[in-house]
């Protein structure tokens, strides 16, 4: 797995107004921009242009309350619709809170304390979000992390031939379960991936920002590509998800209080480990709307 511990500086000039670090060969970077509750044009401007070229971008020692991260969030686009009841607050409702924490027998958020597994943010969704911004209230140290995939570079990396046989095919997204493996609330157990419910998104789709393709394979469990047999599907995607989950294409998160990071949901997969139950975590997030998902010349097809 690539270090957490590894910087790589950026050329000379790069940026003016903040301070970029890269973590990884293949993606991550942390940013020097000051108190971001007082972020003026021509630093966020760097802070986007940072964004799109690391996929997942880290903030440390910030001190962000319901009201900061919705300002900030906000510079990034507009708020995908908050569908999820528990951690929702009333007074922000862009704010979801990702907590284990049970207060009168009712849980503080959502999540829980187990393992999510790889997946994209609400690939299941017709219109898929651009970003995704998390915010350390309290967390355990030396657990809970959270890894990165650069879904681009494994997109690059694939054998030509089965690059060139993705770029052809769509893939259907569970939307019975979340990352946690939790059924939703009123869908009936999977038993067939081919019938399902979910959005169906293209296997490869292109960064509507930068142009890059990326391997867009949401989630693992009962995904389906559409077409395909159930056999040819699942073998297919056990071979693209081996490729995928590649050490050279990960960096890990280890958490502090005060972290805030932004990760870009069209490049990027991610995945949380499991953590002591008794520990106590909190994190805020937002998530910022996007786009639906689109290959290469349909890039600017209706949306």
């Amino acid at each position: 797995m690539a270090s957490s511990s590894i910087e790589i500086p950026e050329p000379p000039g790069t940026y003016v107004r903040i301070r970029v670090k890269a973590l990884s060969p293949a993606l991550g970077a942390d940013i020097d921009a000051g108190d971001l509750r007082d972020l003026d044009d021509s630093r966020f401007a760097e802070i986007k242009r940072a964004w799109l070229a690391h996929h997942v971008i880290r903030f440390r020692k910030q001190c962000f309350d319901n009201a900061a991260i919705v300002a900030f969030g906000g510079r990034f686009g507009s708020f995908q619709p908050n569908l999820v009841e528990a951690g929702r607050n009333a007074a922000y409702p862009q704010v979801s809170t990702i907590s284990n924490i049970v207060e009168n027998d009712r849980p503080v958020g959502m999540l829980g304390d187990g393992e999510l597994v790889w997946h994209t943010d609400q690939s299941s969704f017709e219109v898929t979000p651009s970003a995704t911004i998390l915010y350390a209230v309290e967390v355990p140290a030396g657990q809970g992390f959270t890894e990165f995939l650069n879904a681009q570079l494994a997109y690059e990396t694939l054998p030509p031939d089965l690059r060139g046989y993705a770029e052809t095919l769509r893939l259907k997204h569970d939307d019975t379960y979340d990352s946690a493996g939790t059924r939703r609330p009123g869908y009936a157990p999977v038993t067939d991936v081919r019938l399902s419910p979910g959005a169906i998104h293209p296997l490869v789709v292109t960064h509507p920002e930068t142009g890059r393709n990326a391997l867009y394979l949401g989630r693992r469990p009962n995904a389906y590509v559409v077409g395909l047999g159930v056999d040819e599907s699942e073998a297919l995607l056990d071979r693209l998800w081996a490729h995928a989950m590649q050490s050279r294409f990960v960096w890990r998160q280890e958490w502090s209080p005060g972290d805030l990071l932004v990760w870009d949901n069209r490049s990027l997969m991610h995945r949380r480990t499991a953590f002591d139950p008794q520990a106590r975590r909190v994190l805020k997030r937002v998530v910022i709307e996007g786009s639906r998902p689109c290959f290469g010349s349909k890039l600017h097809a209706t949306t």
